[in-house]
C-alpha cells in the first residue's frame, strides 16, 4: 500500500485473504487483530470472504476481541496477562480510528494511563527489565494515530519527551540501536525512522 501496489495480486495472491480468516489471525496473540486491522485500514480494504471454512472475520470481531483481552491495569499483552508497553501501543494505533465507539475510547484513555505511568524519569519505558528504544518509537507512532502532541504533559519526564528519549538512541550516522550499549540494528532503525515520520506528519498536519 506504502509504494501504491495492489495488495490483492502480489504474485498472483491476495494478501487480504488470510485476513479474513479470524481464528488464524489471532492465534499468534494480540499482535494479530491490531496489524489486521492496521493493514485493513491501511487502504481501507474490504474483507474478503472467508475461504477456509473457519470464522469470517469483520472490524468488529477484530476491535471487540482486543477489547475483551484487555488487562486490569489497562494495557495489553501478547498473550493475555499484564499489560505490556509495545503491544499496548501497538493496540492503540490499531485503535485509533475507531474512537467513536464509546467502549474504544474508553479503553484507550485507561491504556494512555498505563502508558503515562509506565515512562521512566529519562522519558522512556523499561520493559523485561531493559530501557530499548523500540517501546519508545511505538509509544510515539500511537501517540500521533491519536492526534495527541509529542509534548503533552502526560508523557513529559523531567522535562524529557518520548523523541528526547528516542534520539538517546541514535548513532550519528549509522542508525538506532536497541539498547544504548548496544551497536545499531534494522530493527531498532526501522522503527525509529517511521517514528520520526509520524511525528514530522504530525506536525504538519498530514495525514497518518
Amino acid at each position: 500500500t506504502a509504494i501504491g501496489k495492489d495488495p490483492t495480486n502480489v504474485g498472483g495472491y491476495n494478501l487480504l485473504v488470510p485476513l479474513a480468516d479470524f481464528e488464524q489471525t489471532i492465534f499468534q496473540g494480540m499482535n494479530g487483530p491490531a496489524y489486521a486491522l492496521l493493514a485493513l485500514d491501511s487502504g481501507n480494504y474490504e474483507i474478503p470472504e472467508n475461504t477456509a471454512g473457519t470464522t469470517q472475520a469483520t472490524r468488529e470481531l477484530y476491535i471487540d476481541y482486543i477489547l475483551s483481552k484487555e488487562s486490569p491495569n489497562g494495557g495489553w499483552g501478547l498473550a493475555g496477562g499484564e499489560g505490556e508497553i509495545d503491544i499496548t501501543a501497538m493496540v492503540l494505533q490499531a485503535l485509533a480510528k475507531y474512537r467513536e465507539r464509546e467502549d474504544v475510547s474508553a479503553a484507550i484513555d485507561r491504556a494512555l494511563i498505563f502508558l503515562s505511568e509506565q515512562q521512566n524519569e529519562m522519558g522512556g519505558f523499561t520493559s523485561y527489565g531493559t530501557d530499548g528504544s523500540e517501546s519508545v518509537s511505538q509509544v510515539i507512532v500511537a501517540l500521533c494515530e491519536l492526534g495527541i502532541p509529542i509534548n503533552d504533559e502526560r508523557f513529559v519526564k523531567n522535562g524529557r519527551t518520548l523523541e528526547d528519549r528516542l534520539l538517546d538512541f541514535m548513532v550519528e550516522g549509522e542508525g538506532f540501536r536497541h539498547l544504548l550499549e548496544e551497536e545499531p540494528n534494522v530493527i531498532a532503525t526501522e522503527q525509529a525512522f517511521y517514528a520520526l515520520v509520524a511525528i514530522d506528519r504530525a506536525e504538519k498536519g498530514m495525514p497518518s
